[in-house]
């Protein structure tokens, strides 16, 4: 295949479906798969751009979230029954914070349920480090339509947040390292918090700057009444994909709240971005291609997050394991082979191209 860089909403719709693949599942195995597949894919595919580094802060990020969900179980947590591994000392709270503990006896099974809803937690925003790692946000907001620049423009800026964040803080470090002042620690964080802040400052205000400069907010002619129109057709298809997400994502959900519901809204969406597009006046310089390349991973993403949608309809076990009694967690093999397929767009997309490689 011809080197090129691949569609950046196809990352993204990739990610995301993994991302929505690992809230259906609790079991730690699983979900480690999940994540070695979103690496596997980045470590081949990933540009050698400044924002593309940031997968493992990510990941680091996810270790924490897991750290501190299961000392937030042990602190405060509900006391499951099961195998006493210690006790702490125990506070009687009122009765207004039922619910709540402070300390008590600290169970393996309690540690087990932690464990996995931090490790869920974890793999989501891999999945997101991984998307913000493959996809540029630069050609991610040329890619939105153009009815939605607006809007675009604001999802683009808070994506973009965290990669740009922690490329400075990265410079910030270097720049503390060679002067010989801490960098490490929390004296290393309380020396690099300030300059952090005041440069994302500096890039919010250039970005205003730039964004005026470029006549940024123009409208087309378009009646009143077809703009409000549109607005309301864009509400209610985005009300209904909500709701046929949740739908989806709970497996007690009723079938008509699911698939059929996520249909209807992505309908109405599209029928509104076609109305709209008349109005909206924005041109494309060398815009990015759609081909099969960008349908092949759109594809691997979805087959993964279908591939565990069926198992919980089916009744396939292993997906949440049992806590009490502890169990040794399974790999069921429908959902093995969904995520596995995940892995494809790492070796059937194209390759970077050299300046990118």
């Amino acid at each position: 295949m011809r080197p090129r860089s691949l569609h950046p909403l196809a990352w993204w719709i990739w990610a995301l479906a993994l991302a929505t693949a690992a809230l259906r599942t609790t079991n730690p195995l699983l979900l480690g798969l999940i994540v070695g597949v979103a690496w596997i894919v980045v470590a081949a595919r990933r540009p050698q751009a400044p924002w593309a580094r940031t997968f493992g802060s990510f990941v680091r990020f996810g270790c924490v979230i897991i750290v501190v969900r299961v000392l937030l179980q042990v602190l405060f947590g509900d006391r499951l029954p099961g195998h006493v591994l210690f006790t702490l000392p125990h506070v009687d709270l009122p009765s207004w914070a039922a619910g709540v503990t402070l300390g008590g006896p600290v169970t393996a099974e309690s540690l087990v349920v932690a464990f996995n809803q931090g490790l869920q937690l974890a793999t989501l925003i891999a999945c997101v480090g991984a998307a913000n790692s493959l996809a540029s946000p630069y050609r991610l907001l040329r890619a939105i339509p153009s009815v939605l620049y607006e809007l675009g423009v604001v999802v683009t800026v808070a994506l973009s947040f965290a990669p740009q964040t922690v490329v400075a803080a990265a410079g910030i470090r270097d720049a503390r390292r060679l002067r010989g002042r801490p960098h490490r620690g929390l004296r290393g964080l309380r020396g690099m918090a300030v300059p952090v802040l005041e440069g994302a400052l500096e890039r919010s205000l250039d970005l205003a700057a730039s964004m005026d400069s470029r006549g940024y907010g123009r409208h087309g002619d378009v009646p009143a009444h077809q703009r409000r129109a549109g607005q309301m057709t864009t509400l209610l298809g985005a009300f209904a994909i909500v709701v046929g997400v949740f739908g989806v994502l709970d497996g007690g959900a009723p079938f008509v709240l699911g698939f059929p519901t996520l249909a209807a809204g992505a309908v109405l969406l599209v029928a509104s971005l076609r109305a709209a597009k008349s109005g909206a006046i924005r041109s494309s310089y060398r815009p990015d291609v759609w081909r099969i390349p960008e349908w092949v991973t759109v594809a691997a993403g979805v087959c993964a997050l279908v591939a565990l949608v069926l198992a919980a309809h089916v009744g396939v076990p292993g997906l949440n394991p049992p806590y009490s009694p502890l169990e040794f967690p399974t790999l069921p093999l429908l959902p093995v082979v969904g995520v596995l397929g995940a892995a494809i767009p790492a070796f059937a997309t194209p390759p970077l191209p050299v300046e990118l490689a």
